[in-house]
């Protein structure tokens, strides 16, 4: 059966089922050719003659004989499809990963060209209406690719090109934090700190600014620059540099001057850079009250059409590679058995632990660095969080609910477990993954109540009951990952290997 046809056990289907449907429905969609939910005719597989003959008996039966074919056609669809009488096996489980891996980044790939035509169209017409598009369509593009973090840490194509190095493209894409002043004006001190996440930049005083060491800001340019000098800090491309450019430092105070830390304390908006940074009609500056020429709003206005370009770009590799029809990687994983399988794990178990609850989650808490949030200049880290949080439990029930309303789902981890015998792993997984998406989702309710993650770190201190309860919910998924690695007897790497954070 070809890679790509509807015999794959995922399916583009309506919204998945309760949890406690999930097994009958991986077993469902096994004996029908592994065909669910779809509106199209199932497809049989190809058998030639020969294969026929040997499914058949060999001594005649009468009509007896030809009743049996058409069951006899279920259970070689199931075998082809990956699946068991009991359940899914390996291939039909990773052909669902790979599936929702191709959905998700395409869904990524089709709101970053949303956001590149919004930036486009800002920078031709920069009216507080554009500006406020070009800004929620970079809001909307986070929501696929936050989702699309659980295909990290596995050598997949966001991390390598041929999957042995990491020399993938997600550092260009969603490296942070970001050392802004490598791109754009920035203020003095932020929190108290000098900087603010200040490298090494070679060009004096930034990109923006340096005409002589860059006469024009093209992809190109700002690809060269990124991580300029060897100084990770030095984030010149992707999403964050989009975000800085669209948003500006978010240097607010609120009405209270300092909190437990001695730092002014925030309040509850986002970055406010001007408008008139991107005005070439003589009415150009480089923040409020700052005058500058023409020029300099024009070269700021190619560079967030060229960071968002690239970001399209960037993608676009990607999503090929995963293709069902044609992509090498796709072909290569859903062919790799438990391979795959370990690598789904590793990946759950690596983005919870490392980067979400150290890096993302305990470092900024423990020293309310608003610079070490996620999304610090458009105040949105508590949807990066959320969504890693998702893309987690994603791939454990193998589903995705793409930006289209329509969703892929098919043969999943959990589904795998049971059928191997493992069910009392599955439900303590499962549990374990919804409590840390509840978790999640008490930092989004927060923010939307006009607490967004930088005051949230603030406010409660490195104590934080809502925070550390996150934490702490990831810390017992990420035992529970490991205790599905084990039972199922598969070789993975360390799950707390990125970061140095004591959680």
């Amino acid at each position: 059966m070809h890679p790509g046809s509807l015999g794959a056990c995922a399916a583009e289907a309506s919204p998945a089922a309760t949890r406690g449907k999930t097994a009958h429905r991986d077993a469902a969609a096994c004996a029908q050719g592994a065909t669910l939910g779809l509106s199209a005719a199932p497809r049989w597989p190809r058998f030639s003659r020969v294969s026929l003959r040997r499914l058949l008996p060999r001594r005649p039966l009468g009509g007896l004989r030809y009743r049996l074919a058409p069951f006899l056609l279920v259970f070689a669809g199931a075998i082809a499809a990956g699946c068991t009488e009991r359940g899914p096996g390996a291939a039909a489980v990773a052909t669902t990963d790979a599936r929702i891996a191709h959905a998700v980044y395409e869904d990524s790939l089709a709101a970053a060209r949303d956001l590149l035509a919004a930036v486009e169209t800002f920078v031709a017409d920069p009216s507080e209406a554009n500006y406020a598009a070009a800004r929620q369509a970079w809001l909307a593009a986070r929501e696929p690719y936050g989702q699309s973090e659980v295909y990290r840490f596995r050598l997949s194509p966001i991390d390598s090109t041929n999957g042995v190095d990491e020399d993938g493209p997600e550092g260009r894409i969603n490296a942070w934090p970001l050392g802004e002043a490598l791109i754009d004006y920035v203020a003095e001190r932020v929190d108290g700190d000098e900087g603010p996440e200040a490298g090494t930049p070679s060009v004096s005083p930034n990109i923006i600014a340096d005409l002589e060491r860059v006469p024009d800001i093209d992809k190109a340019a700002i690809a060269a620059l990124d991580q300029d000098g060897g100084d990770e800090r030095n984030v010149a491309t992707g999403y964050h540099a989009i975000e800085f450019l669209l948003w500006g430092q978010d240097l607010n105070e609120g009405e209270e001057r300092t909190g437990w830390d001695g730092i002014a304390r925030r309040d509850a908006t986002p970055g406010r850079r001007p408008r008139s940074d991107y005005d070439t009609a003589g009415g150009c500056t480089s923040g409020v009250g700052s005058p500058q020429p023409d020029i300099v709003c024009k070269r700021r206005g190619d560079y967030l059409k060229a960071a968002a370009g690239l970001l399209v770009d960037d993608l676009a590799g990607i999503v090929a590679r995963w293709d069902p029809q044609d992509g090498d990687y796709y072909r290569e994983y859903v062919a790799a058995g438990d391979t795959a399988i370990a690598k789904i794990l590793e990946s759950m178990g690596r983005l919870g632990y490392g980067e979400l609850a150290g890096e993302r989650i305990q470092i900024p808490l423990t020293q309310d660095s608003q610079e070490d949030e996620h999304s610090c200049f458009s105040d949105n880290t508590h949807r990066d969080i959320y969504l890693n949080a998702l893309g987690i439990r994603n791939s454990f029930r193998g589903s995705y609910r793409r930006i289209d309303g329509s969703t892929v789902e098919g043969s999943s981890l959990d589904a795998l477990l049971r059928a191997r015998g493992h069910g009392a792993v599955a439900d303590e997984l499962g549990r374990r993954i919804d409590v840390a998406v509840a978790a999640a989702d008490a930092i989004v309710e927060r923010a939307e109540a006009d607490m967004p993650f930088d005051m949230q770190i603030q406010a409660g201190g490195p104590n934080d009951p809502v925070i550390n309860a996150l934490i702490a919910a990831l810390v017992g998924q990420t035992a529970s990952v490991q205790a599905a690695i084990d039972a199922l007897g598969l070789q993975a790497g360390d799950l707390k290997q990125d970061t140095g954070q004591q959680l």
